[in-house]
């Protein structure tokens, strides 16, 4: 990379990095995704081949979203954020480059082992044991270099957004380090020191936290900076903030038993899952509520600029998605929705409208930035990239949300005789249409990212051009 775009003061080339990858696995995960979902659409597109069918790449599609897509984006954007607030360089440029070709490495042992049928079979959690050493690794040196950097600020305040980073890079480690242990049996095959419920139970405790931490604080994070960044407006209540923060992360831990209601789980533990799922729409909202007033003064703005309306959307779709998830909790709700695909309409909610959206409008505002343009190379192509990624959300998620109450229906309803009315195979026939809708849904996702790509790519094309050309002489 050219000399010129390196910060005299902060270290920017890992940023670069970490930012440029997130939208070539975006580019992958969701490929991976739309070839999964044209799979229940037509069954025969994986070639009758085991590496090509749903059960492998499935796991593989939602690592690459999540962990690839995602922690770029997090692991990225939390280097940039940490050294503007604090205003000092990252701890150490080597242990922020071994965290970024560390964290590469993981995923690339993830793109190789999961067509390959090696699979730990825990949701969020398949990689097998040699790959979670690696992890392990990658992930503690990243809160080294996350929580040094802290320690050696310039300003006596630490803004909340590093206190959401923080608290996500920190919860992920021991979520990680505790779900995985296992004990290696051969080389690419380990089994749990945990059985039965008690397995159960550790592996929802990190799946659920892997959304609550993951997917949920890292991201809030994300939206304390580059929300009041692109609005220009401080941070509406910063009180609420800081009590945003501590309610979250401290209901959020325990409410994962609400993913095994109607389970060999004892049933007071299901119980405490659902209340304090319940309670978590509280402090899921007080976020959501502080980052839509930080816009008061501002809405004028999301008329002409696609950047913020992308992290608005994201805020929307945030609250959407933890009003429902409380909502599915209740015993009698999880009744119908369990099992079906509400569930997947309900994930992809917070996967897409808030998760992709708010790093999509994150990386756009920081992109510019980091290769030394005013903005993007398209403000036109971000805008559409906006209304594919919305309306690609839409059709997702409805589609889903159709399916999962007519499956749950489908399946309990019963004859007079008691008898089941329809078989699973009948639920399976009317839930075609919907498959073909979500499928919709996701070329539109796809397309969008493509033209990100393109976007992104002119943008630093053009600064290299500009950075290549002779310094004017004096006069």
């Amino acid at each position: 990379m050219n000399t010129t775009l390196e910060h005299p003061t902060y270290n920017y080339k890992v940023v670069r990095q970490f930012a440029i990858m997130t939208v070539v696995w975006g580019i992958i995960g969701m490929t991976l995704g739309v070839i999964i979902a044209s799979e229940l659409v037509w069954p025969q597109l994986n070639l009758g081949l085991p590496w090509t069918s749903f059960g492998r790449l499935r796991p593989l599609h939602t690592n690459a979203v999540i962990f690839a897509f995602g922690g770029s984006a997090l692991m990225g954007t939390s280097y940039y954020v940490v050294q503007r607030t604090c205003q000092t360089r990252l701890f150490s440029d080597k242990l922020a480059a071994f965290t970024f070709w560390g964290w590469q490495a993981v995923i690339v042992a993830a793109v190789v082992s999961l067509p390959l049928g090696y699979t730990t079979t825990k949701e969020y959690a398949e990689l097998e044991w040699p790959i979670n050493i690696l992890i392990a690794v990658v992930w503690v040196t990243y809160a080294a270099v996350f929580l040094m950097t802290i320690k050696q600020r310039k300003t006596s305040h630490i803004y909340v957004a590093n206190w959401f980073y923080a608290a996500f890079i920190l919860t992920i480690a021991v979520l990680h380090i505790v779900n995985n242990a296992a004990i290696p049996v051969t080389p690419m095959y380990s089994t749990s020191i945990y059985a039965g419920a008690v397995d159960a139970m550790v592996q929802w405790w990190y799946g659920h936290n892997a959304v609550g931490f993951f997917l949920t604080a890292g991201f809030l994070g994300m939206m304390y900076y580059f929300v009041p960044k692109q609005a220009e407006r401080p941070v509406y209540s910063y009180r609420l903030s800081i009590v945003h923060f501590w309610a979250l992360i401290m209901v959020y831990m325990w409410a994962g038993p609400h993913h095994l209601h109607y389970t060999a789980l004892p049933n007071w533990t299901q119980s405490l899952g659902m209340v304090l799922s319940i309670i978590l729409l509280a402090p899921s909202w007080g976020g959501m509520i502080n980052g839509m007033m930080t816009l008061s003064g501002a809405w004028h703005k999301l008329r002409t600029d696609p950047i913020l309306r992308f992290l608005v959307v994201a805020l929307s779709f945030y609250g959407m998605s933890t009003f429902e998830g409380p909502m599915m909790a209740v015993k009698t709700v999880n009744a119908l929705s369990h099992y079906t695909d509400w569930t997947i309409g309900h994930v992809h909610a917070g996967a897409l409208g808030w998760v992709a959206m708010i790093t999509i409008g994150s990386m756009y505002h920081l992109i510019p930035r980091l290769f030394g343009r005013v903005q993007m190379h398209s403000v036109n192509l971000i805008a559409v990239h906006f209304w594919l990624a919305t309306i690609g959300t839409v059709l997702y998620i409805a589609s889903m949300w159709v399916n999962g109450i007519m499956q749950g229906l489908m399946w309990r309803a019963i004859n007079p005789d008691g008898t089941l009315m329809y078989t699973f195979v009948e639920a399976v026939e009317a839930s075609a249409p919907g498959y073909f809708v979500r499928l919709i849904g996701g070329l539109f996702w796809v397309t969008g990212m493509l033209i990100m790509a393109y976007n992104v790519y002119m943008t630093v094309k053009r600064r290299e051009a500009v950075s290549e050309q002779p310094a004017p002489q004096a006069a």
